[in-house]
């Protein structure tokens, strides 16, 4: 028998698993994982619109839920609002059409994926691109008309629990006083190069819990004028593993969990998936906790600027404009 996960509570009082499996950039290898994932304890599946992948996960649990191994009521599936619904009269359609990818009929949370909006010349146009190869930015996003946008999908029982994500404190702070029903979640980058302190204050000020997503950090990362080395290859990281039998992936995760934090690694391999799982399995001293948290650089550590979406950053919801 598969082991209860640990959950967070969300305030619609549903109980979050604190690991999940993340599919960002996953594809032909996804159904084998997902498959691993279910049967070895997995209950909780982080997906978005934008991965281009709702329609493999919706086929694997298809087959899981018509074999009768699981019921709908036992997994908790978030998926997101791509950019190019960023508008308040957008969000119905982009939602329903997750959910008939998925094969579901609601989602367990639905983030708000990124503040700023962009300009598709079809639902399908995803990454919209102009002729200089910048994004096709809409510089007229309101945040909190898309909010309101959301709140009635809750309303038509098409989502549990709605959540943002890579929103910054004072965007956050925005939806919270205008909010009918507060976020329940905030998805963002933490590892333990970028724990988010000041962010993750700002959260707990609000009772809305943390997701980490890149919980293991970049394979690489040039901070400042020093190279750090992969967190998967740090020396700290390598020695705790070893004192405790552990992957360094393992203890990477396992430090987030200890800090309250809900981790959804990306993992294709079926032994990753395994492994990232058995995280629940020990814990960290105290020391090594120390010891884990003194790899945190504050902003230096920061591996997503988003500006794989070229010019994003001039969009006025820009949410890098500002420390945290």
């Amino acid at each position: 028998m598969a082991p209860k996960v640990p959950t967070v509570s969300l305030h619609t009082g549903q109980e979050m698993p604190i690991i999940g499996i993340g599919t960002l950039r996953a594809s032909d290898e996804l159904s084998t994982a997902l498959n691993t994932a279910l049967e070895c304890g997995y209950r909780h599946i982080d997906t978005a619109y934008m991965y281009q992948n709702e329609h493999l996960i919706g086929e694997v649990l298809d087959k899981w839920f018509s074999s009768g191994k699981l019921k709908r009521e036992d997994l908790f599936i978030t998926t997101k609002l791509p950019m190019i619904g960023n508008r308040e009269e957008d969000v119905p359609r982009f939602l329903q059409k997750s959910l008939d990818k998925l094969r579901l009929k609601y989602v367990d949370l639905y983030l708000f994926h990124f503040p700023c909006g962009l300009k598709g010349k079809d639902d399908n146009d995803i990454f919209p691109k102009d002729n200089d190869g910048n994004s096709v930015l809409d510089v007229k996003t309101n945040l909190e008309g898309v909010w309101r946008a959301m709140e009635a999908q809750v309303d038509a029982g098409k989502a549990k629990a709605i959540g943002l994500s890579n929103f910054n404190s004072q965007q956050i702070e925005r939806i919270v006083k205008v909010a009918r029903i507060q976020p329940a979640n905030l998805q963002v980058e933490v590892h333990a190069y970028h724990m988010q302190k000041n962010l993750r204050g700002v959260c707990q000020k609000f009772g809305i819990p943390v997701c980490a997503f890149a919980p293991l950090g970049a394979p690489y990362k040039k901070l400042g004028t020093t190279d750090y080395p992969p967190l998967l290859e740090h020396t700290v990281v390598k020695k705790i593993a070893k004192d405790n039998n552990k992957t360094t992936a393992q203890v990477l995760l396992r430090h987030l969990v200890q800090h309250g934090l809900i981790v959804i690694p990306k993992a294709t391999k079926p032994e990753h998936v395994v492994q990232n799982f058995k995280i629940l399995e020990f814990e960290l001293s105290k020391e090594e906790m120390t010891l884990m948290d003194g790899l945190d650089r504050g902003g230096d550590g920061r591996m997503s600027d988003f500006l794989l979406f070229s010019g994003v950053d001039k969009h006025p919801e820009y949410p890098l404009h500002i420390p945290f």
